[in-house]
């Protein structure tokens, strides 16, 4: 062991080096193994007490010395942080990951013996004296990794997590040196190249003094709204817009949380947020009331496809107490115009997720601009092609084509950035596409489920990370089958615990009672999702297409017009689009005796995403049930 790397010692991580290598000591073949102590963490703000790595695994150690038990709050933290490393470290690509919960002098400690199986193991719980014995059957039993890197070599491989959004943006707003890998998907269509082209054109426009659109476009998960976060927190001046009250309530509060762990005044973080995160509809009614300039001179708009056509944005508030004589767009527009040193509008664009009628698209904002000569527009060509009229811009003459604005690389979906277009085909009736491109991906986080207790079974996270059930908002059935209760995505308060609080707060997503509809996850994102599908979408009769539904008093009606079956595929496009990890779709038996829950109506819809390439989750598995440390003879 006088070989033994040990790195970055600290008089803090003292008591766990020894503890560490005396074990080590005891196990041959250990002298070229690193081990490396408080290894941070980037992603989850925290350290790991230590990381040792061997040629066959990594192991990751979370040490606890004064307790006498093993908490689950220590099970969860070490897990955490496996899993974390298996997804987001290259040295972990292709080895197991086995954290390891150490209590010197606990008592029972319970998890299965480690097997050498990719990614991250369950954890195993150990003390000081078991130990030893248990880094001398890893070292026994887990084979050399080919190609694995060596441990030396491992400490300087590159770690790129990529946060959840929330944490993305109190990452931003702290303006933590996490922010550069937060915004480095490199490559083409990177979130660094685009944030990069959205700050040029917004310093351009204010050197010299003109009016400005600049339009983002990306396809679900890419990346939008934390590329206008970054450029919201980054600059003075700035206002973040959004017509979806959810995302103001959940990131407004997670952000205020995230001041107030960092020993900030809660009442200033709020205030800041308030100003920082507006909604959109109080911004507008604001400026149609009052004819002063806005004090912004950047106005981020999130999901800017959903502003109003004037037709329906006169309709809507004819008789409310400021009535809109315009769209959405062209009072924008016009607020903006009110300033005289150059203002600037981003406008982020998720095409193929309007959801309500009288959403314009990104076709109202080039209705709205071709009207008002003054201001000049930005984009991708990709806006220039969108089959969908209202997802397609009509270039007018002071128009400039910039390709870095279209982001084409997930990252919400970690592990598979196909997932997106495998949604998109199964949505449009392409199901040969879409199983060539589950083919191709080799397998995708989608799974079929007929059975609700199995999905539930699934979805039980492992560490903290989060789990929820979504559903569309006109789901009227799935009250038969035990899920009558949605998430009120108007009640800041309701909002705020399903998204931010965790179990065993009955009232947040890992309870998995409650369901959050399309109104209250866009633009937000859960680690597994559990999506519950509803006679609100069917196959049609012949088995060829979609057909949307809407329940009327005791039967369902089929809704004909284009933009209603547009906004309900849209509205399960937005549910399949929500997870980081995994996504397990239910689809309920229905009922023979219920006319309303028709049994051949679900298995046309389960048959259909079959035919897609989706695999059924197997309903017979459940997790082993955590098995006591054998002593220390049999180890």
């Amino acid at each position: 062991m006088g070989k033994q790397p040990i790195m970055k010692p600290d008089e803090a991580a003292g008591r766990s080096a020894a503890l560490l290598r005396d074990a080590l000591a005891m196990v041959p073949g250990a002298r070229d193994w690193a081990v490396l102590l408080d290894y941070r963490l980037l992603r989850l703000g925290r350290r790991i007490d230590a990381v040792l790595v061997t040629p066959g695994a990594v192991l990751v150690f979370r040490i606890v010395m004064e307790a006498s038990r093993f908490r689950p709050a220590d099970r969860a933290a070490v897990e955490d942080a496996a899993l974390d490393l298996a997804d987001f470290h290259a040295g972990c690509r292709h080895m197991p990951v086995v954290p390891i919960l150490v209590v010197p002098n606990g008592d029972h400690p319970r998890g299965a013996r480690p097997l050498p199986l990719l990614g991250a193991a369950p954890v195993v719980e150990t003390t000081r004296l078991l130990l030893p014995g248990l880094l001398r059957d890893i070292a026994q039993g887990f084979p050399a990794v080919p190609d694995a890197l060596s441990p030396s070599a491992w400490a300087t491989a590159p770690y790129r997590p990529v946060p959840a959004l929330v944490e993305a943006a109190c990452l931003l707003y702290a303006r933590h040196d996490v922010t550069a890998l937060t915004l480095a998907q490199a490559g083409r269509g990177g979130l660094a190249r685009t944030a990069a082209a959205v700050a040029e054109a917004v310093g351009r426009t204010q050197e010299e003094g003109w009016n400005c659109v600049v339009f983002v476009t990306g396809q679900p998960g890419a990346g939008k709204t934390l590329c206008g976060l970054d450029l919201a927190f980054a600059r003075p001046g700035v206002a973040f817009l959004t017509g979806n009250p959810t995302l103001v309530h959940v990131l407004r509060e997670a952000l205020v949380r995230d001041a107030a762990g960092r020993g900030l005044a809660r009442r200033a973080a709020q205030q800041r947020m308030e100003g920082v995160i507006q909604a959109l509809p109080r911004f507008r009614d604001h400026h149609v009331r009052h004819p002063d300039p806005p004090p912004e001179r950047v106005l981020v708009i999130d999901e800017a496809q959903r502003c109003w056509t004037a037709a329906h944005a006169v309709g809507k508030t004819r008789n409310r107490p400021v009535p809109l004589a315009i769209s959405e767009a062209g009072h924008l527009l016009d607020i903006m115009a009110r300033r005289r040193d150059g203002a600037v509008i981003v406008c982020l664009l998720g095409g193929g997720q309007e959801i309500h009628d009288g959403e314009g698209g990104i076709a109202e904002w080039g209705r709205a601009l071709a009207a008002r000569p003054g201001w000049r527009a930005v984009a991708p060509s990709d806006a220039l092609r969108a089959e969908d009229p209202r997802q397609r811009l009509v270039p007018g003459p002071a128009f400039t084509v910039d390709d870095r604005l279209h982001l084409s690389q997930p990252v919400r979906s970690v592990h598979a950035p196909s997932a997106a277009a495998w949604v998109g085909a199964v949505l449009s009736n392409q199901p040969h596409r879409a199983t060539s491109i589950m083919r191709a991906a080799g397998d995708l986080p989608f799974r079929l489920t007929r059975s609700l207790d199995a999905m539930r079974q699934a979805l039980q996270g492992r560490g903290t990370r989060q789990s929820g059930l979504l559903a569309s908002s006109q789901a009227r059935r799935l009250r038969a089958e035990g899920l009558g209760s949605a998430v009120p995505h108007q009640d800041e308060n309701a909002v705020a615990r399903w998204f931010l609080d965790r179990w065993p707060d009955i009232r947040s997503a890992d309870a998995l009672e409650a369901v959050a509809t399309e109104f209250c996850v866009q633009g937000l994102e859960l680690d597994h999702v559990g999506v519950c599908w509803d006679a609100d979408l069917v196959r049609t009769p012949d088995g060829r297409d979609w057909q949307a539904r809407s329940l009327r008093g005791t039967a369902w009606t089929i809704q004909g017009r284009a933009e209603a079956v547009s906004n309900r595929l849209n509205a399960y496009r937005v549910l399949l689009t929500r997870a980081r990890f995994s996504t397990v779709i239910w689809v309920p038996r229905g009922a023979t005796r219920d006319p309303t829950r028709d049994p051949a109506r679900y298995d046309a819809v389960a048959d259909y995403l079959l035919a897609c390439g989706i695999i059924p989750l197997d309903e017979a598995s459940c997790p082993a049930e955590d098995e006591v440390m054998p002593e220390p003879m049999l180890l």
